[in-house]
Order: C-alpha cells, then structure tokens, then sequence
C-alpha cells in the first residue's frame, strides 16, 4: 500500500503552497500550520512532509519553532526539509522533533557534508531531495538550475547508502495537473532498490491510485487537500 504523506510548507510561519516553485505565486492557506497538522493527524495521517521554504531561501534553518510546535502537539512522523546546509542546522531540526530531514540543495553543493550525514544518522534518518526541471537537478529552493541530471545523481548518492529520495517535477508542483508518471517509472526501472517518494501535481484519488500502479512507494501532495479535491476522510483506504 502505497505512503501517504501530507506536505506543509511554510512561509513567515504560515502554512502556504507556490506554483511550480514561484516565490511570488504565494497562496495562504493557515496562519498556523498546527492546526493542519492536527486536522491531518486526527484524519489518520501518519507521516508529514514539513517545508522551510523561508529556510530554502536563506540558505539555513529558519522556522524551526513551527517543527517544534508541531512536534510537540502531535504524534506525527516529521520529515524536515529546507535550508538545511550545516551540523548545527541538522542538531537544530533534529532537536525540534524531526524524524528525518531532507537534504537537495547540500547534496549538490557539499556531497562531503551530504555524505557525512549519511554516516552520522544513517539512511533511515536522511533523505535525498532530487528535484528537478527539465531532468536537471534544482537547487536553491528551486531557484537554481544545475548540471546533474536525475538518475546518475540519485544512483551517486545509494552507492554512499541513501535508500529513499523525494522527487518532484517541479513544472507540475503545485499545478493539480497530475503527477510524471513516466519520470518515476523511468527512475523505478534504473534504480530499483530505491524508495521512491513522489512528490508534485498530485490532484485526485486517481493520482494517487496510478503511483501506487506504477510501484511507487510514497506520495507527498498538499494543495490537493488544501483545495478539496482530495478529503483526507477518502485517504483512509490507502492506511
């Protein structure tokens, strides 16, 4: 059965979605993200994708006091992502409540660091963030664009022990017009022993029926919800 995993992003502590990674193409959705965190929570929800997006930009951790709210106030399982780019950014996510963060822009920029991680919490508690556009990995809070494309660069990071990876098309985030199914059947094919987690243009039941068709193991989608296209009450088949 195929992981259900609610995405919050967050901006000056709001709960918010952008398009396709655009800064400027904001929506609010909550002035406090705990309150979505409990609604998912009490919804049978397990897993949560928690975004500094504040943090992406910054290039450190910012809104770190809304992991530890959250953390604090629910049972849920944080994965923590975002501007994360030191040891002192991970002791802090880490002692606000993470389980496990995500690492895309420093995996890029530092693979040492990326790497040394790895080593310290082992790969249940460090994911690889492999976002791309155009099969090019984006950095920077997708502000970026880099030279490493998709495959070679996850199938880099599983010979230093990484097992699960999120990747979001970003052309189709937060867009509701469906998830690259090709992309990740593409990616299943080259590199079976990952755990994939897909992650953008998640708009309907269905989506999320053909990901678990195409053996991906994990989904993470947010604006799906936050605009009632998917009831977390019709999320229950797939616990």
């Amino acid at each position: 059965m195929i992981e259900i995993i609610p995405a919050i992003d967050i901006i000056d502590g709001k709960c918010v979605r952008l398009a396709q990674g655009d800064y400027s193409r904001k929506t609010i959705y909550n002035e406090d993200p705990l309150d979505v965190a409990k609604a998912f929570e009490d919804n049978g929800i397990r897993r949560l994708h928690l975004v500094d997006l504040d943090g992406a930009k910054a290039q450190h951790i910012v809104n770190y006091k809304t992991l530890d709210r959250i953390a604090g106030h629910t049972s849920l399982i944080i994965d923590f992502g975002g501007g994360l780019k030191s040891d002192k950014d991970l002791d802090i996510a880490f002692d606000s409540g993470a389980s496990m963060i995500t690492g895309g822009s420093i995996a890029v920029r530092s693979r040492e660091t990326f790497v040394s991680w790895i080593e310290k919490y082992g790969p249940d508690r460090i994911i690889l963030g492999a976002d791309v556009r155009d099969n090019k990995i984006a950095v920077s809070g997708w502000l970026e664009a880099s030279d490493y494309e998709l495959i070679p660069f996850v199938s880099g990071y599983m010979e230093s022990g990484i097992n699960k990876v999120i990747t979001t098309d970003i052309g189709r985030d937060g867009m509701l017009q469906g998830p690259s199914l090709d992309l990740y059947r593409k990616m299943l094919v080259a590199l079976p022993d990952i755990c994939l987690i897909a992650s953008g243009g998640v708009s309907s039941l269905q989506d999320i029926e053909e990901l678990e068709g195409a053996g991906v193991q994990s989904v993470i989608f947010g604006k799906a919800i936050y605009e009632g296209h998917i009831r977390l009450k019709d999320l229950q088949r797939f616990f």
